[in-house]
């Protein structure tokens, strides 16, 4: 049997998952993913869009900077100016990857960027050879691909082939295609374009008619060598390709492919938790791969089954994706060293020893509320610990809530804002909802309250509760999170979260708007 060829993984999870409306991350957020990632062996790590903001700029600087082991890739417009912001970000990684794209549709071509045919194949050929100026890994997107045509985007791709393109990606940027179709896409470009065995042809599939990860895998049996994929399948509108999904299908299948990722499936549950925690993005129980009912056998019928043989009714192993591997318990007696020594080994690092000490107060108050401490618990932990350090406008200093069977719930609540105590009062029809109301008489945001979500971090009643809170004010939408085994105090964060979140000015460009 021939050997089996490499299937590269570009994770998009710091740029295109963090378009989920709400899904913004901190510089050190993104940090932390990142090395959770560089654990997993990912290819290839799609930091950001380096010209949507100087802190868009910083996070791919910092990422860049942090990870060895992995290729860390900066988003550019075909434009000089986001070629130049890339380049200067990704300045300190091991392995640079400046990835730039244009539309090459025709409804993108008139509609929006106004331009002709030949001026896209002149600009697209420019932004490729002006990248490589910083680094000889450079990567071009027809953007839009899927609604192409297939004469023009030959022609493209071989002009950007010859310019020093090493990767070509084929976008479907609105989750418009079928995978018959996909696939037959690939396959004509890969037998049409003169010179594409002088690079990697990647596609890059939005869910939106709920065929991103098929249209992937199609793709990859056509001759595709890169898949560009989140974790949990993050992303603007439905999402992307589920980085989990696409990995376990080649694994798993390998009798129908001809390539396998060099990824460690142990790391999938533990990564997948991590960007749930930090982003609010619940992973819902019945989610392929990484939700809580994957591996769940209700029926009598296929527990007798599994008892007698895994097989009759796993096609994969719990294991083998890191539902057992994270099982490793604190508890009130742990020292301090134990608790530093498991975050460093989850690729957490602290910058300083105040933060340390922070978290491991903060580790102890759960200790004493909670029999045994997970890994989740852990991480949760630090995302919580994390949350408080950066916004420090509103600071939660006191709840107290009555609730009683026949009575309206009331809530009283102290919060420090811009460094002064300050108190407020409010009844609802719950206590969650008395919280917020009180909150707002103090802050008076004036938002609108989108989502409210509870998860439990782990089993047993006295499991931390996760709480997403989702807020809009203007057309923004910001997300807020708060762990707590309380459920109301981590709403209570999760909403403060949210308000630090709407006071922040947001100035971040969309990579697939702005002047061309």
């Amino acid at each position: 049997m021939s050997e089996k060829s490499h299937l590269i993984i570009f994770d998009t999870t710091l740029r295109d998952g963090e378009q989920s409306p709400g899904a913004s991350m901190t510089r050190e957020e993104k940090v932390r993913i990142a090395r959770a990632l560089e654990r997993l062996r990912v290819d290839v790590i799609e930091a950001g869009f380096p010209a949507a903001s100087p802190g868009d700029a910083a996070a791919v600087k910092a990422v860049a900077e942090a990870v060895r082991d992995s290729t860390v890739c900066g988003l550019a417009r075909a434009l000089e100016k986001d070629i130049d912001c890339a380049g200067e970000a990704l300045a300190g990684a091991a392995a640079p990857r400046i990835h730039t794209f244009l539309a090459t549709s025709p409804i993108h071509m008139e509609k929006k960027l106004r331009m002709t045919p030949d001026q896209v194949v002149a600009q697209a050929v420019h932004a490729v050879r002006y990248a490589r100026r910083y680094t000889d890994d450079v990567e071009f997107s027809p953007e839009d691909a899927g609604r192409s045509e297939l004469d023009f985007l030959c022609r493209v791709i071989e002009e950007v082939i010859a310019a020093g393109a090493r990767t070509v990606n084929i976008p479907d940027t609105v989750g418009y295609n079928i995978p018959e179709q996909f696939g037959g896409l690939l396959a004509a470009l890969l037998a049409r374009v003169p010179n594409a065995d002088q690079a990697v042809f990647s596609v890059h599939c939005h869910n939106d008619l709920g065929l991103a990860v098929a249209n992937s895998l199609a793709a990859v049996r056509a001759g595709a060598r890169q898949v560009e994929c989140t974790i949990n399948g993050l992303g603007e509108r439905a999402g992307n390709a589920a980085l989990e999904e696409i990995v376990m299908a080649v694994r798993t299948r390998q009798d129908l492919f001809d390539c396998d990722t060099r990824l460690d499936t142990t790391q999938i549950v533990p990564c997948s938790r991590l960007v749930s925690s930090i982003t609010g993005f619940a992973i819902q129980p019945n989610k392929a791969v990484v939700g809580a009912n994957a591996f769940a056998h209700e029926s009598g019928i296929h527990q007798d089954g599994v008892l007698k043989n895994r097989e009759t009714y796993e096609i994969m192993r719990a294991e083998d994706v890191g539902w057992a591997q994270n099982r490793m318990v604190l508890g009130k007696h742990s020292g301090r060293n134990a608790f530093r020594t498991r975050l460093q080994e989850l690729g957490v690092a602290f910058a300083s020893e105040e933060e340390l000490n922070a978290a491991f107060a903060r580790f102890k108050e759960i200790a004493d509320k909670k029999h045994e401490i997970f890994d989740e618990d852990l991480q949760a932990l630090v995302t919580d610990t994390t949350l408080e350090a950066a916004n420090e406008r509103i600071k939660l200093v006191s709840l107290r809530v009555c609730s009683e069977t026949g009575e309206t719930p009331v809530a009283d609540v102290v919060l420090l804002v811009d460094g002064a105590e300050r108190a407020g009062q409010a009844d609802g029809g719950g206590p969650v909802d008395a919280t917020f109301r009180a909150i707002e008489t103090i802050v008076a945001t004036g938002a609108t309250l989108r989502l409210y979500s509870v998860n439990s971090i782990t089993s047993g009643t006295d499991a931390q509760g996760e709480v997403t809170v989702r807020l809009e004010r203007g057309g923004r939408i910001v997300n807020g999170q708060g762990a707590d085994t309380d459920i109301v105090i981590a709403s209570a964060k999760a909403y403060i979260h949210a308000c630090n979140r709407l006071l922040q000015p947001e100035q971040r460009a969309h990579p697939q708007t702005g002047d061309v």
